[in-house]
């Protein structure tokens, strides 16, 4: 059975060594001290290495099942969600008036990687349960906050967000389900909602919905559209679950992966509703959760990928097979162990400087979040809204890919369910699709954001790389700002064609609309690189007391400086190509 170690050690040199968190003038950051979040990701890496990650390959293998109406979910499940509230993680971040822990968001995403990496199907429960209380807390009222927000943020209530409707997905304009509003102010909500994750199950004493719909009399399409509380069992005057309320499960969905989460099909059936936010405004504030899942999403694909490479690290220096070219290097045994191979080795590091390089772009994108909210940047805010799409789509794109190149590793044996490979790849691939697919993504990187505010944020992005180029530009440093710099004018290069070709066709630009987006997440990653080579370098020269962590650090950015970043100019290529070669074929011919 695959096993998962927390990357407490490496998060820690994230958070301080790079981003010095605790030098920061964000408030809440000066208590962020390295001995206060070493003792908050041990505490949180033994939950997810000891009592959440064993039950991964449980419940793949089992499932939730649905009974006579009830939902149970895999052995073990309750157990561990208990323990997982009674230790606070769901509110690590959210208000201490509702029971929460006031931490920075950016302490609740180290976190979320590891209970992540330990086990997607699990941590979604809770995930999808922060998403549903920040909603609730930006645009509800204050009765609403009080009625809902303590027992969501300890967990006893969980949340989820209703979407998709079986003939509509991304273009929620089409949504069927309505608001019929009631005297007393509520709504009765009528229709079906499909793909629920953790739509219902055991785990806690309230389901509180959040659920879009129309309106009836109000506008057409998606100007119509309103968000509404629906609660499995109405709250009563105590605040307590009282009548069952006109929800009802109709299945779960057999799904690929992410078994131990309850994703299911939702009727509702005049159930009572109420208006979350301003009427005919619903997407406005599902974005306040679709934001913060989609960087939740790109967490996963990095978990995904950490978990997946410890696996293939240790299979790799424990199968025997072949000699090294070289010689042999383990002249007791009948073999060499496979990582004396150069294409393991490769393998294993596109794996590695991928990871690392995520992580700490993920983790600098939570602090954005932190100084776009705690600090009311609106600079930080504008630059966190154009890296969402990067975040989520290119660190799932290229998570999934690294689960498939630790599989690989396994040769035959990766594809046998015994080895529990297989289940990586299979939980990972979700991340592409839900929370806006990912070509969606890159429709709204380019269509989008790039123009937000005149082009002030991606404009923003280009001269933090060319400062940070000019800076650090000599001596050591310059096997890392070389290449770097070449990547952010292919970037700049791929920006240009848009704004030259664009407006005239359109399709010009959102052909090369996915090719962008990895181009752009090259860069993230090469900036973040860059960084982490500065750090590692200056403590090599201070006379750290860990050379070696350091040193692999350097090797690692060598190889993404190599090997990795000049992937940008084939991108440029590609999207210099233009529209003709992707739409020319007639729709018939495919």
């Amino acid at each position: 059975m695959p096993s998962y170690t927390a990357p407490t050690k490496d998060i820690q040199y994230v958070l301080h060594d790079v981003l010095n968190i605790s030098g920061s003038d964000i408030p809440g950051y000066s208590d962020l001290e390295p001995e206060f979040t070493e003792a908050i990701l041990d505490a949180a890496g033994q939950l997810a290495s000891e009592v959440i990650a064993p039950l991964n390959v449980v419940g793949d293998k089992e499932g939730c099942t649905f009974e006579n109406g009830v939902i149970t979910t895999p052995t073990g499940f309750k157990e561990a969600f208990e323990q997982v509230k009674e230790g606070g993680w769901p509110g690590l971040d959210l208000p201490e008036e509702f029971g929460g822990q006031g931490l920075p968001y950016l302490m609740s995403t180290a976190v979320g990687e590891m209970f992540s990496g330990a086990n997607q199907a699990f941590t979604m429960y809770q995930g999808l349960t922060h998403g549903a209380t920040s909603a609730i807390l930006v645009h509800g009222t204050d009765q609403q906050k009080a009625t809902y927000l303590p027992k969501m943020t300890s967990c006893e209530w969980t949340g989820t967000m209703n979407l998709t409707e079986p003939h509509c997905g991304t273009d929620l304009g089409l949504m069927r389900t309505k608001a019929e509003p009631q005297a007393d102010g509520s709504y009765k909500i009528s229709g079906q909602k499909i793909f629920i994750s953790a739509g219902d199950h055991d785990m806690s004493s309230n389901v509180i919905h959040l659920v879009l719909a129309k309106i009836v009399g109000g506008p057409e399409g998606i100007k119509g559209v309103s968000l509404f509380i629906v609660p499995k069992f109405v709250v009563d005057e105590d605040g307590n679950p009282g009548a069952k309320n006109g929800v009802s499960v109709g299945s779960i969905e057999e799904k690929m992966g992410i078994h131990g989460n309850s994703t299911c099909v939702m009727n509702y059936d005049e159930a009572t509703g109420y208006l979350l936010g301003d009427m005919h405004k619903g997407m406005r504030a599902m974005f306040t959760m679709m934001n913060e899942a989609r960087l939740g999403v790109g967490m996963q694909g990095l978990a995904q990928a950490e978990a997946a490479y410890q696996n293939a690290v240790i299979y790799a220096k424990d199968r025997l097979q072949g000699r090294a070219v070289t010689g042999v290097a383990n002249p007791d045994g009948p073999a060499d162990p496979l990582i004396v191979h150069p294409d393991i080795r490769r393998n294993l590091m596109d794996q590695k400087s991928f990871i690392e390089g995520a992580r700490a772009f993920m983790l600098w994108g939570a602090q954005l979040i932190d100084q776009a909210h705690r600090s009311e940047d609106k600079d930080a805010d504008g630059l966190i809204s154009l890296m969402t799409p990067v975040l989520k789509g290119f660190l799932t794109d290229k998570g999934y890919e690294a689960t498939v190149n630790a599989q690989q590793v396994y040769g035959g044996h990766g594809y046998i369910e015994e080895w529990g490979m297989s289940q990586f790849t299979r939980d990972a691939r979700i991340a592409m699709i839900y929370e806006g697919a990912n070509g969606v993504q890159a429709l709204d990187l380019v269509g989008r954001k790039l123009a937000q505010d005149g082009g002030k944020h991606v404009m923003a992005f280009f001269e933090m790389v060319k400062s940070f180029c000019k800076e650090n530009g000599a001596g050591d440093m310059a096997e890392f700002v070389n290449p770097l710099k070449a990547a952010s004018k292919d970037l700049q290069g791929a920006g240009m064609f848009f704004m030259q070709n664009g407006m005239k066709n359109p399709n010009a630009a959102l052909s090369g609309s996915y090719d962008f987006m990895h181009l752009f997440g090259y860069v993230c990653l090469g900036l973040m690189w860059a960084r982490m080579a500065k750090v590692s370098l200056t403590a090599l020269e201070n006379g750290t007391d860990d050379p070696e962590f350091h040193q692999n650090k350097l090797t690692t950015a060598r190889y993404y400086m190599a090997r990795q970043l000049p992937m940008t100019g084939t991108l440029l290529k590609r999207i210099e190509s233009g529209a003709d070669p992707v739409m020319t074929l007639p729709a018939d011919a495919f």
